[in-house]
């Protein structure tokens, strides 16, 4: 508990005490007998209730009369202030029971209420403040021969800076020197320490744990992965669900039309049928104290805020309520294949050159061509080959997008690319028996050979889609650039629904939107579809479809920033368990609905009928806005 609610706490504690003395004393004392007369002994007993009622309750009489100074009339405030004053104010009608016992216990439980949302808020923000500890403090940057810190906004790109163990990484960067082990566990929440040497990259918000590194910046801290995270889940709860924003407007019109009923409840029979006034008031009185929306308005907003911050803990960030509702209707998820279901990691597992060329001949000019590329299997191929590449051969470069690459090399026209790029451009090629992506080499026109590289999927790639169909998801769809015989290995291995291969980027777009239709027109019309990518080209589907989960801190900037949950780590098996995340919450949040309605509708009616008392309204109030708030924070709940 922070001070704000240690002080809260205490004064409800007292005027708790206070209330049992009072409650005690008008009980077990014959008042009357002292003082000469019921009418004395009735204003003691309210004097005596008036004490804790005002210690518990004075901050809320304050923001009644400040909100009505405002033109905000109709809110919990208001009722609570209307239906304790007026469970005070039958003490003017001679022939009622006293009430000021109840109306002092309205407010004392009300504001126990009000500590138990507080303390639930609080708990929610820890989960997500303890992703907001990833931001730095400052960086290490050697000027005049001494480690002098900084602000991390203070370097640039570029720019070296030194990270002691037992610091945070400041910024992204690439190891230059030193090797340690970084903990990403606050990122990923993943708790096996990260090996890295000179040459890996690195992201911001990792911690490093044993050993000095050097760092060159590959970006200034306002575009460093930190960053991102962190204005991502500052904004998080800008973005409400439908259903979030529902019982706000519900609220806004509820709330002002039970006030109308319950003054016309305690008015009319009186001057109409002429009954009694106590009665009639009273039953008004107990009419508003249940009417009050707090544990909807309360709850339902807290099991939202509960959910992204349980799930940010297990390095699942969600952008918002809107998001992980759409999440929890997810039927349908389609996958890109490379860097998703595969690590991306890709090796050159055979070498076919023609007979009248040398493979290491081969190697080189595939290398020499992909040069400057930083495509993963651009880069399996210059790792495959061992000699040296001398920029100055190269000439004229042109990657051509979903088909491969053409460079002049030695003032010949090289082409290295897919079967596609070599049907573009006329070369005769012929196929590979051997499962993989197939790179086919051409020089001056005349087919040369090709190279098979494979990828390896990645180790809980399989349990994920058991995973997925386990949380209710129908359709599983893999969509890649790759030949048809690799992807149709692939989803074989995965059990995966069904695939589309060799597609360019575009027409990821166009498949994704033919299953969009396909899953909004089956079933109920409920079910959405998520798209799961990497970043390299998924940006434009990223934001087509109706939830984009992009995959990894280290995807690129246009792929987080077009997603609307991006998973801090690189297993598809956090898939399934961010949909559970969003099922969870959101059958919390339509439990405690159908709970608090059915509860207030019940004592409403009997209310209005006569039969429901004050300590009944005390409880369809502040005994529901408990127990809705207690179901809420199993949001957060969550297992690493």
């Amino acid at each position: 508990m922070n001070k704000k609610q240690k002080r809260t706490r205490n004064r409800i504690l007292l005027a708790i005490a206070l209330f049992v003395v009072a409650y005690a004393i008008a009980e077990l004392l014959p008042l009357a007998a002292w003082f000469g007369s019921q009418t004395t002994a009735l204003w003691v007993e309210f004097a005596l209730f008036l004490v804790p009622y005002l210690i518990a309750g004075y901050d809320v009489l304050l923001r009644a009369a400040k909100n009505i100074g405002h033109g905000q009339v109709f809110d919990e405030n208001f009722l609570m202030s209307v239906a304790t004053i007026g469970a005070f104010a039958l003490v003017l009608f001679p022939d009622s029971d006293p009430h000021m016992a109840e109306g002092a216990a309205v407010m004392l439980f009300y504001q126990v209420g009000e500590l138990f949302q507080s303390y639930a808020v609080g708990k929610s923000r820890k989960s997500i403040a303890d992703m907001m500890d990833i931001a730095p403090e400052f960086a290490n940057v050697e000027r005049d021969g001494q480690l002098v810190r900084v602000d991390p906004y203070e370097v640039a790109a570029g720019d070296e800076i030194v990270v002691k163990p037992g610091e945070r990484v400041p910024l992204d960067g690439v190891v230059v020197s030193g090797a340690s082990q970084l903990d990403t566990a606050a990122l990923t929440g993943e708790s096996v320490p990260r090996e890295v040497q000179a040459g890996d990259e690195i992201i911001s918000g990792c911690v490093n744990l044993t050993g000095l590194i050097a760092v060159r910046v590959t970006k200034p801290y306002g575009q460093s992965t930190v960053a991102r995270i962190l204005e991502l889940v500052e904004n998080a709860a800008e973005k409400k669900a439908k259903t979030e924003n529902f019982i706000t407007r519900f609220a806004r019109y509820y709330t002002p039309a039970v006030v109308g009923i319950a003054v016309l409840l305690a008015v009319i029979p009186p001057l109409l049928f002429g009954q009694s006034w106590s009665d009639w008031v009273q039953r008004g009185l107990i009419f508003l104290v249940v009417s009050c929306p707090c544990a909807l308005v309360i709850s339902v907003p807290l099991s939202f805020f509960g959910g992204i911050g349980g799930a940010s803990r297990l390095g699942i960030l969600v952008k918002g309520s809107n998001y992980l509702e759409t999440l929890s209707h997810a039927e349908t998820v389609v996958f890109d294949k490379t860097g998703t279901l595969t690590d991306g990691s890709f090796n050159v597992v055979a070498v076919h050159p023609n007979a009248d060329i040398d493979a290491q001949r081969l190697l080189s000019i595939a290398a020499h061509a992909e040069a400057y590329s930083n495509h993963p299997i651009a880069l399996s191929v210059k790792q495959a080959y061992s000699g040296p590449i001398d920029q100055q051969r190269i000439d004229e470069v042109e990657e051509r997008s979903g088909h491969g690459v053409q460079a002049r090399i030695d003032e010949h026209v090289v082409l290295v690319g897919n079967d596609k790029l070599m049907s573009s451009c006329g070369i005769d090629f012929h196929d590979c028996e051997l499962t993989g992506t197939i790179l086919h080499v051409s020089l001056d026109g005349e087919y040369i050979g090709h190279i098979v590289i494979a990828d390896v999927v990645k180790p809980d790639a399989a349990e994920a889609m058991a995973a997925l169909r386990a949380a209710g998801v129908k359709k599983t769809v893999m969509l890649t650039g790759d030949r048809a015989d690799v992807a149709a290995a692939v989803a074989t291995e995965l059990d995966i629904d069904e695939y589309r291969a060799q597609l360019l980027p575009q027409d990821k777009v166009t498949e994704v939107e033919k299953l969009l239709e396909a899953t909004h027109a089956a079933g109920s019309g409920k079910g959405k579809l998520a798209f799961v990518g990497d970043g390299i080209n998924d940006a434009p589907v990223l934001t087509r479809a109706d939830i984009g989960i992009a995959m990894g801190a280290m995807g690129s900037d246009a792929a987080i920033e077009a997603a609307d949950v991006v998973l801090m780590d690189d297993k598809p098996s956090n898939i399934a368990r961010a949909i559970h995340i969003a099922r969870k919450t959101m059958g919390i949040v339509w439990q405690n609905i159908v709970f608090a309605l059915g509860v207030k509708l019940l004592v409403l009616v009997l209310a209005a009928v006569g039969v429901a008392n004050m300590w009944l309204a005390v409880f369809a109030d502040v005994g529901v806005a408990v127990i809705a708030i207690l179901n809420a924070m199993r949001a957060m709940n969550v297992h690493k």
